[in-house]
């Protein structure tokens, strides 16, 4: 073989090109990271049930999805997890080569399947199929720089602002949020309810009777009575909009006009809808989101997505309130790949002295210089068709490579 390439130079630089040309197209394509992909890949399903305990969670919810969750193709293992906020976690871990995004798919239609048995509040806010890496890539803060807002504002600006946003960059797997967004909080006095006759029960019947979206239609619209010529459309407020709206709601009346409403049973208030996190900044009020990574993404591209989205953010973002990113390891992982790239460079450097120092040619230290490099782009061609990534450990490969190569 060396021989065949030795008497046809031209066809042997015609291959050495392509060699070339298909590193250089692959190395922007290939996951950069820390460290390889060794774990197996796992989905997380993330369930929320407003005041149940860990028991009734366990009960009536994750039994029923890890029973028809067991069935699914390449399935490895899945554990659970639950606490008393009402939320939990069904991490399901696949065999690895698994193609994460079939897999999630077949999980979902298998969770179709056992959603209509769940409990309608679980129904109500819907169960997250999120593929990610474990461990959180970075933090994305959001503090008050004026004491005008407080940490329940902080987060309900972020839940409905930031959140989704932050999603939609390219290499993001989940978005953690350590917070909540507001809610309408009654907190009912038992000893009143109970002296007036009323339930629990009755209170959200009346809750839900008197604050729902309505659909009235159009009034004049066909079968019309004869000479109608024009339609309009209904619009009723049906959603109240106030914490004054909601204490005025009518639990009971009589026929002498007395009414008994929501505010004269129950404290009525705007709140958060769990009040699991505190979070301070240096002091201050401040919320914050933890990033994870989706499976195979390129931790430095999307460390660099996610901060141009926040300073896009951040023109919009209401006086008093500031972007901070208090965790990130994409400078490490850039920093530990710098210094493997250096002590590369290092290496090729020492190698061509050495066998210029004992072989006292030109030729001989060109050649090495030459075919080193040419063979290490091929290798990054053959790291993106197999699946690999720009790691520590496929680094620090090529460096010891580099001996071989001089060997030969």
């Amino acid at each position: 073989m060396p021989h065949f390439f030795i008497r046809r130079p031209v066809f042997a630089w015609v291959i050495a090109l392509f060699i070339i040309l298909g590193g250089v197209l692959s190395i922007p394509q290939l996951p950069v990271a820390q460290y390889p992909p060794v774990a197996p890949p796992s989905i997380i399903i993330s369930v929320s049930y407003p005041g149940a305990s860990p028991e009734v969670m366990n009960t009536s919810v994750i039994s029923l999805i890890e029973r028809e969750i067991s069935g699914v193709d390449n399935l490895l293992y899945f554990e659970s997890s639950s606490d008393t906020t009402g939320m939990a976690s069904i991490t399901v871990t696949f065999k690895p080569g698994t193609d994460i995004k079939l897999a999630q798919m077949d999980l979902q239609n298998q969770i179709k399947t056992v959603e209509p048995r769940l409990p309608q509040a679980v129904r109500q806010n819907g169960l997250d199929l999120e593929a990610a890496n474990s461990g959180f890539f970075m933090m994305v803060g959001l503090k008050a720089t004026t004491p005008a807002f407080q940490e329940d504002d902080l987060s309900d600006y972020f839940a409905r602002n930031v959140s989704d946003e932050l999603r939609r960059v390219s290499g993001v797997g989940k978005v953690q949020l350590f917070g909540a967004e507001k809610a309408l909080r009654i907190w009912i006095d038992p000893q009143k309810l109970h002296g007036f006759g009323l339930s629990a029960s009755d209170v959200l019947t009346a809750v839900s009777q008197q604050n729902m979206v309505v659909s009235p239609g159009r009034t004049g619209d066909e079968p019309a009575a004869e000479g109608q010529t024009v339609s309009y459309p209904i619009t009723v407020r049906g959603q109240l909009t106030s914490v004054e709206e909601f204490r005025n709601i009518t639990l009971k009346s009589d026929i002498t006009g007395a009414r008994l409403k929501l505010g004269d049973i129950a404290r009525v208030e705007s709140g958060l809808q769990s009040y699991a996190f505190g979070i301070r900044e240096n002091g201050v009020p401040a919320t914050a989101a933890a990033i994870q990574l989706a499976p195979g993404a390129n931790a430095i591209s999307t460390a660099v997505g996610i901060r141009a989205r926040l300073a896009e953010l951040s023109a919009v973002l209401p006086e008093g309130m500031e972007f901070t990113v208090p965790f990130d390891t994409a400078p490490f992982v850039k920093l530990s790949i710098v210094k493997v790239v250096q002590t590369f460079a290092e290496a090729m450097v020492l190698v061509f002295l050495v066998m210029l120092l004992f072989l006292h040619k030109i030729r001989c230290t060109l050649i090495p210089a030459i075919v080193a490099p040419v063979a290490l782009l091929g290798t990054f061609t053959v790291m993106l068709l197999s699946g690999y990534s720009i790691n520590i450990l496929t680094m620090f490969g090529m460096v010891l490579a580099i001996g071989i190569i001089v060997d030969d």
